[in-house]
């Protein structure tokens, strides 16, 4: 079984910092693509940027830049580091997990029905 926990979410103010964690439960973990997404209510999941088993990473255009991603393998854990936050930031972030390729990720970080494992989210909410 599989579980995502995220935590870090909180409040910041604009053009701050906040670093959000992803721990997983899994003995595979090395061999997952993982991801972070955020969700504002009314629209759909938007990816933030993965991360495959040999860090190959991929970021979305809205947060290139800003929102870096990366992991720590013996921990287990995904981290998504946060800088010069916008109020546009503000969201639910979740961590996600696509154990089906054998840690490859799909080019770009692909829509949230690539992944199978879901944490339940953080929020994160940018003050102006």
């Amino acid at each position: 079984q599989v579980h995502l926990v995220e935590s870090g979410g909180g409040s910041v103010q604009a053009g701050g910092s906040r670093r959000l964690s992803c721990a997983a439960s899994s003995r595979t973990y090395s061999a997952w693509c993982t991801a972070w997404f955020r969700q504002v209510p009314g629209k759909v999941r938007e990816g933030v940027a993965n991360i495959d088993y040999d860090v190959s990473t991929s970021h979305a255009d809205s947060g290139k830049g800003r929102l870096t991603i990366s992991k720590d393998t013996a921990k287990k854990t995904l981290y998504l580091q946060m800088n010069s936050l916008h109020p546009e930031d503000t969201a639910k972030y979740y961590c996600a997990a696509d154990t089906s390729r054998f840690g490859y990720c799909i080019v770009g970080v692909g829509p949230e029905t690539e992944y199978n494992y879901w944490g339940r989210g953080t929020q994160v909410t940018v003050s102006s």
